[in-house]
């Protein structure tokens, strides 16, 4: 791959990102895009083909990265920690709230609070086919952990958890950072404080 095609590509997915970040997905025109990036719609089509593939491709870019910094931590959990349900909900939690002290990551948490927010079907289906099994790795090193907890009822709680860590990544609460305070002190507290969250709510009779 050439330094030009790599900038061209990554410039696209930058601006697209932006774009998205504004405006949602419907909100956003392919000419926005190529207008940003400063590039024609030739190079987007012959990168992405498509609107709905350069969407795709823009989640792709940071899931794939924080789908394997949380597997990682998984794995390592489950080593040091085997069967102790808060370092596996660190995992889970820590890498994606990490993203929000990234200067580029932070457009994409707000990308990925209009996933939610915007009803997209193809889009939620791209996601579950390709982040899905994500999750399922997560519920299933969780579920010794909480033996009497009926598998239906895991699935449940561990929705709830992803929906509460995707509010806390947007910062949509009422907890703002202080001043004074490092957006890394910030994290580490949402991340503290959403860690014994989840974890009353999984062992909630």
């Amino acid at each position: 791959m050439t330094t030009t095609h790599f900038n061209t590509k990554d410039r696209i997915l930058g601006a697209a990102e932006e774009l998205f970040a504004q405006h949602g997905f419907s909100g956003t025109s392919l000419r926005q895009v190529t207008s940003r990036a400063d590039v024609n719609i030739a190079a987007v089509n012959y990168h992405f083909g498509s609107k709905e593939n350069l969407v795709n491709e823009v989640f792709r870019r940071r899931m794939d990265e924080m789908s394997e910094r949380r597997l990682g931590s998984l794995r390592e959990a489950q080593e040091e920690h085997p069967n102790e349900l808060e370092p596996i909900l660190a995992a889970f939690i820590r890498p994606a709230l990490a993203l929000t002290l990234d200067r580029h990551g932070s457009a994409f948490v707000r990308v990925l609070a209009r996933a939610y927010a915007e009803k997209n079907d193809r889009l939620r289906k791209f996601l579950s086919d390709n982040y899905g099994q994500v999750l399922r790795e997560f519920a299933k090193a969780i579920a010794p952990c909480l033996p009497d907890l009926g598998k239906e009822e895991l699935y449940w709680r561990m929705d709830f958890v992803a929906g509460a860590l995707t509010y806390a990544m947007a910062d949509f609460g009422l907890i703002k950072r202080p001043a004074g305070v490092s957006e890394k002190t910030h994290c580490d507290k949402a991340a503290q404080n959403l860690i014994r969250f989840a974890a009353a709510g999984l062992r909630a009779a």
